[in-house]
Order: structure tokens, then sequence, then C-alpha cells
């Protein structure tokens, strides 16, 4: 599990965690002495190994702005309440079938997508890809308002223009005036960690481990992210040294 962060100069990754699955794993003690896992590290689920990155990152006062991540962790028990309480905004990807409450009932992300007028969807850009602007229909559906003052939920729709049953969601919290503008560019952030997955596997051998160890694990990928990183900041600084400084970025969990 992957943790980067995002901004308008580049981007990087800032952490990774090892997951064990329970029963291949965490609960196997003759493999966890085999591959030298520490006696302390137990099993954790994805959202649980999510917050521990997230908190390090929170603690190391990294100034992002929003959290953004794929269904994994859109669906993690407790990681968007966890978010919340610490007052952070968040864009994060949930399965068709999620639930959500409107209007007084709850339904599936999917049938609220399904029931909106045509005037409901609007064509916008959610960031620059190798092709030019990711263009896409979007739509956005406020929810229930969380107890924070000044704050609100939304779900977010995207639809494909070529293909319309082509659908993606997103559950969004935030500052209750942002704009859906502000959302879609948020939500099309998390393509920055695939970029940084091809540039990590591709430029300092993110991937090219055959390890057998957990301390073995960690060293390469460790090493591996922090040439990564020094290379984003060569980027940043060689194309951007006379550019005013960024506005705070996007930290993105990936598994």
């Amino acid at each position: 599990m992957f943790l980067a962060y995002a901004s308008q100069k580049g981007a990087a990754f800032v952490d990774r965690a090892l997951y064990l699955p329970r029963e291949e794993w965490a609960d196997d003690p003759v493999r966890r002495v085999e591959a030298g896992v520490p006696d302390e590290v137990r099993f954790a689920t994805k959202g649980e190994l999510a917050k521990e990155m997230l908190g390090r990152a929170f603690e190391a006062k990294v100034p992002a702005r929003w959290v953004v991540a794929d269904t994994v962790y859109g669906t993690a028990r407790g990681l968007r309440g966890w978010l919340e309480t610490r007052g952070c905004s968040y864009v994060l990807a949930v399965p068709a079938t999620k639930a959500v409450y409107h209007e007084g009932r709850q339904q599936q992300a999917r049938s609220l997508a399904g029931d909106l007028p045509d005037d409901a969807w609007a064509r916008a850009s959610s960031g620059k890809g190798s092709k030019g602007a990711r263009l896409y229909d979007w739509a956005l559906v406020s929810l229930p308002e969380p107890e924070a003052s000044g704050t609100g939920r939304w779900l977010l729709v995207r639809r494909g223009i070529g293909d319309p049953t082509e659908l993606a969601y997103y559950l969004a919290y935030g500052p209750r005036e942002t704009p859906a503008e502000e959302l879609i560019r948020v939500a099309g952030r998390r393509w920055a960690i695939e970029d940084c997955f091809e540039q990590a596997k591709g430029e300092v051998g993110l991937d090219e481990y055959e390890v057998r160890k957990w301390e073995a694990w960690h060293r390469h990928v460790t090493l591996s992210l922090v040439a990564h990183a020094y290379l984003a900041v060569v980027r940043s600084d060689t194309y951007h040294a006379r550019e005013p400084g960024a506005k705070r970025g996007i930290v993105v969990a990936q598994s």
C-alpha cells in the first residue's frame, strides 16, 4: 500500500505499508518467523493501515487540503468518519452499489444517478492526461450535511462521453461552499499516483525486487521511493524554478 503527495509542482510517494492477509500471513506463525515479520505486527485491514499512514502524514504537517483514494478506501470501515473528525476533506471512490442517504431514504449510488435529469449533468475536465484534457460528464448530488458547521457531503458521479454506461462514483466531504469544479479537479488528481507508479517502476526499480523477508522488502521499497522523490524534486526545480509557490496539495492512497 502506498501514500503519495500531489501538488501543482509534482507528486511523490511519502509512505508505504505492507498488507498481510489474515489467514495466509498474519495468523501463520511459521510463515511469520521464516519471513522475519516482527512480533508486534498484527493483522490490520487496509483501512487501518491507511489511517496509520495518513496519521503519520498529518503529524508531519504535510500541507494537504484533500485526501483522494480508490474504492478500497472509499468503503473502508470508519475511514471517512476518521477523516471528518480531523477536519480533512476527501473525495473517495465508491462502488455503484454503495448506499447513500438522500431525500429521506437510502438507495444505491447507481440508482440515484439513474434518476438524475439530463440537466443535472455538465461536461468538464478532471485534469490533463497524456492525450489532453480528461473530459467527462459529471453530476453532483448534495447529501445530508454533517454535524460540523460549514461543511458538506456530496455524491459525485462521472459518466463517460462515448459510453454513457461507463460510470464512476465518489463520496466527497469538504467546505460547504466548495464548487463542483473543485471536486472534479480533486477527483482527477488520483491519477497522480498512477503516474508515480509508472515512474517509480520504470526509473528506480520499485517492482524489481525478489525478497522473502519483511526487512528486505521495506529496505528495497523505501530506497526506491526516496530515489523517486529525489527525481520528483529535481523535475520540479527544473520546470517550476521561476513560478510562485504552489497551492497546498493532495494526499492519495492506493493499494
